[in-house]
């Protein structure tokens, strides 16, 4: 028997005999992923929470670098412990009350959070789950938090626009500008449409037709304020100000599971006209140069 223990005293008590051949077997799985992260770290992180047998392996980590905003990490944890428990003892039932879905695989479920900027009272993290539970390959999620760092809780970019309602004015702008994001990046990638043999190749169109041919991006992004997808701050230039927003969209979000994720960017000037008073003070500048390639 094998006892891991988290920051917490959080204990577990479970077998532990892994075959090393499921750390063959996964590793070759994960390479079929995008090369792209979801929330890439640039410091090694460690679980706070961690357990593995010879059937399962989960695990939740939360940035150190999130450390020094002691209410948003304990909220952090709090939600990851959550969805550890439940995660763990679900892998638990699934392996009593079938165990021939495994395959003789160790499934794996890991929760990652990431901060992504502090802007002002404004604290961004993405929060990423990759998972294999025996299906044809590994899977990966992002969603986001924005963290008000006065009122001490979560909040959304609402109060940035003086107006929100669903496929209204403010909304449908934002919509097109993130849908354009991700139609510029699958040009880019070389990928134009589904379903049309006949169109011109990818360097010959522009993202507006794009959007014409991809259902994908359509679908997946909606003129509603929980729809338009997982959306953080980008820093900026200027100190204490959001160069923009960035938009983090999973496998399967835009797109089959194939293209990967897709993080795109759309600058604060192309929506400055839908700002509220502390939209306006709190967007400015350029985004780093440092942000672009680590985003």
């Amino acid at each position: 028997m094998s006892e891991l223990l988290d920051c917490q005293k959080f204990e577990r008590t479970v077998s532990a005999s892994a075959k090393p051949i499921v750390a063959i077997v996964l590793c070759a799985l994960c390479s079929l992923l995008p090369p792209q992260g979801l929330a890439a770290n640039t410091e090694a992180q460690h679980p706070q929470i961690s357990i593995e047998t010879k059937y399962v392996k989960v695990s939740v980590t939360v940035d150190t670098a999130l450390k020094p905003f002691p209410e948003l990490f304990g909220d952090c944890f709090s939600e990851g412990k959550a969805w550890f428990t439940k995660t763990n003892g679900d892998a638990a039932a699934e392996w009593h009350d079938n165990r021939k879905a495994f395959r003789d695989l160790q499934w794996f479920y890991e929760r990652d959070y990431a901060l992504r900027s502090v802007v002002g009272r404004y604290i961004g993290v993405v929060r990423s789950d990759a998972w294999f539970d025996g299906g044809a390959h590994p899977n990966q999620h992002a969603d986001t938090i924005l963290w008000d760092n006065v009122a001490r809780k979560r909040t959304n970019i609402r109060a940035f626009f003086s107006e929100t309602t669903d496929s209204g004015p403010t909304m449908s702008t934002l919509a097109q500008l993130a849908r354009l994001a991700v139609a510029t990046a699958k040009l880019a990638n070389g990928i134009n449409g589904y379903g049309d043999d006949d169109g011109p190749p990818a360097e010959q169109m522009t993202p507006e037709q794009e959007l014409q041919r991809d259902t994908f991006i359509q679908d997946g992004i909606k003129p509603k304020i929980l729809e338009l997808g997982p959306v953080t701050l980008a820093p900026s230039t200027e100190t204490g100000k959001s160069s923009g927003l960035t938009f983090h969209y999973s496998p399967y979000g835009v797109g089959p599971y194939v293209e990967g994720p897709y993080t795109v960017f759309v600058p604060w000037t192309k929506f400055q006209q839908y700002l509220s008073p502390q939209g306006v003070a709190l967007f400015g500048g350029e985004r780093p140069q440092d942000d672009k390639e680590r985003w």
